[in-house]
């Protein structure tokens, strides 16, 4: 009994003489700023403890903003709102976060992510060039499922394209529907970057859903539809079947708590990045060894190619509005992938329009 009492002494007496920490929080976490603009955001302080404590304000980047005040004392501001100013003196990206000396306040939340840019007119048609190619992108798919409608026929369409784009767009949407709702994916990416910005987008998700979808109605047509010899190919199988062990073995490896969750809709997503590389390629031969596109909706390449290139410019316009440049040259693989696209689409326009313009392989179909 008297230990009992003792250590209920202890722990009132630690509570007592434990000041409690100060929590710290603030008005947003992020903001757009044009050049030379200013901006007022709040920070709020309760719970403070009982010492004095100093809390600095860090900019990430010097030469992008500049605030009003960065240092101050807790104590002076307790339950209360302090009102700091930034001002844009550059264009691009940059953090603030706070420092104390004492840690004795929750400061966690104390971060704000600012973007900079140059020109109004810029921002608004660089977000009207991104709804422009997610239109086009999002109906690209629909001429090919015409086509095969209005002919009956699924002959010229190479299906390995098909089987490759399936599996692609499938893991595409597998990635953005869990880094978008799963609660215990979303805390796993916030816990690895707490400043940083979830990259799934709800149009992200409606583009993926709709792609695999579209694809599938393909799929379905060349089930019902003639199609002579085709079929999926050794090659296209065995890269297919590459894939599906590499996925298998990383859901094994998550479920037994080798790796996050996270980790393995990352793997998804390279495979689907390494599937966008490829999967132009049979298609392409198949229209050289036929010496036709018949059968190859030529509509299909063109909204891509258009997709494609208008996806190129809003990197460039971002780029320039932001003084960015390293979104593309420092991290080639987005604007990559974008030239791959649009250098495939240039031949397959060239194949149809130049090398096979005078075909005669299945007129019946013209």
């Amino acid at each position: 009994m008297k230990v009992v009492l003792g250590i209920y002494l202890i722990i009132c007496l630690k509570g007592l003489f434990t000041p409690t920490l100060c929590d710290a929080s603030i008005s947003t976490h992020d903001i757009q700023l044009k050049l030379h603009n200013t901006y007022v955001f709040t920070l709020d302080f309760k719970n403070q403890s009982t010492a004095d404590e100093i809390v600095t304000l860090e900019v990430q980047h010097k030469d992008i903003l500049k605030l009003n005040r960065s240092e101050f004392n807790v104590s002076d501001y307790v339950n209360t709102v302090l009102p700091v100013q930034v001002t844009a003196v550059g264009a691009g990206h940059s953090d603030i976060y706070a420092n104390s000396t004492t840690n004795k306040t929750d400061l966690r939340d104390i971060y704000l992510r600012v973007t900079v840019f140059k020109n109004d007119g810029l921002n608004t048609f660089s977000s009207v060039i991104g709804w422009i190619y997610f239109v086009a992108w999002s109906i690209s798919f629909y001429p090919q499922i015409y086509i095969n409608w209005k002919r009956k026929s699924v002959v010229g369409l190479n299906f390995d394209f098909i089987a490759l784009n399936i599996v692609g767009f499938c893991l595409y949407s597998l990635f953005n529907l869990g880094l978008f709702y799963i609660p215990e994916i979303k805390d796993e990416y916030s816990h690895r970057y707490p400043r940083g910005l979830n990259p799934v987008k709800t149009n992200d998700i409606v583009f993926s859903v709709h792609a695999a979808c579209a694809t599938l109605l393909t799929i379905i047509q060349c089930s019902l539809y003639e199609r002579n010899e085709q079929r999926v190919s050794t090659t296209a199988r065995t890269i297919l079947g590459i894939f599906g062990v590499f996925i298998l073995i990383s859901i094994i490896i998550s479920a037994a708590g080798v790796i996050h969750w996270l980790d393995f809709l990352y793997y998804c997503s390279y495979v689907k990045l390494t599937i966008t590389l490829i999967k132009y390629v049979p298609q392409a031969y198949m229209n050289y060894k036929r010496k036709s596109t018949i059968g190859w909706s030529i509509g299909n390449i063109f909204l891509d190619f258009t997709g494609g290139m208008l996806s190129m410019l809003q990197m460039i316009v971002d780029s320039y509005n932001y003084d960015d440049w390293v979104s593309i040259f420092g991290d080639p693989t987005k604007f990559g992938l974008g030239l791959f696209s649009v250098a495939f689409d240039i031949f397959f326009i060239i194949q149809h329009y130049v090398l096979y313009r005078h075909s005669n392989y299945e007129t019946d179909y013209k």
